[in-house]
């Protein structure tokens, strides 16, 4: 068996990434495929932990927009990301994975609290751990959620799943000659003003040494690649 490029990864999936063609919720034909994907990397004997979006529910920022306190707002989007969690939980175990949902915010009837130890320990085991409420701190994003526990669990990399396969020079959808980039070193992408993560979370991945890839979640086999080192999506390292 091939080895892979990474034994502990840390995956950032949106809410909205959950949602497939819907306008809202989530979609559980779509929510199968994410777990295909990640199934095929785990029983390669890669560890995964996962930090999830709550934006197919709630999301904070458009809630403060609409006028309600951002901190509250941010909290009800803490919650919406426990959904996911739970959601993304059931569908790999009826995957045959086992996975465990740790909650940044305490509702312990529901999910068991964010506990870095356990969750260490339980990646070691070769359990998928789907990390839920972000950060548990509102003004903080789920990215920086992402940054923050890669850094905390040891993982090796960030990995970030969008809808797009990678950093381009310009928005591929506007400018059809806009050109992905295989690479790209922190810096360089700071300079070109590239929005790879958000601020607060890139500072930390750069601060703490951890790379970045971005790449297409909707891509088949896209994850397995980056995990095994192939040209796939955009690294960002240091």
């Amino acid at each position: 068996m091939t080895t892979a490029a990474y034994q502990r990864i840390l995956l950032k999936l949106s809410g909205e990434a959950l949602m497939g063609d819907d306008a809202y919720g989530i979609n559980q034909d779509v929510v199968a495929r994410i777990v295909a994907e990640v199934a095929e990397v785990s029983r390669l004997g890669v560890q995964v932990g996962v930090v999830i979006g709550g934006g197919n529910i709630f999301r904070g920022m458009a809630g403060a927009a609409s006028g309600m306190d951002r901190a509250t707002a941010d909290y009800m989007g803490m919650l919406a990301t426990v959904m996911n969690a739970m959601a993304l939980a059931d569908a790999m175990r009826a995957a045959g994975l086992n996975a465990r949902v740790q909650s940044a915010l305490r509702i312990d009837q529901v999910v068991e609290p964010y506990i870095r130890g356990k969750s260490i320990r339980y990646l070691e085991e070769g359990r998928v751990v789907v990390f839920g409420a972000g950060t548990g701190n509102p003004f903080f994003t789920t990215d920086t959620a992402a940054a923050l526990r890669g850094a905390e669990i040891g993982a090796q990399i960030v990995l970030k799943a969008t809808k797009v396969d990678g950093v381009y020079t310009a928005d591929p959808k506007k400018d059809p000659s806009a050109e992905r980039f295989a690479k790209i070193s922190f810096d360089e992408a700071i300079s070109r003003d590239l929005k790879v993560l958000d601020a607060t979370a890139f500072a930390l991945c750069r601060d703490q040494k951890l790379p970045i890839n971005v790449f297409s979640i909707f891509k088949p086999g896209a994850l397995k690649r980056v995990v095994m080192g192939e040209d796939e999506g955009t690294l960002v390292y240091c």
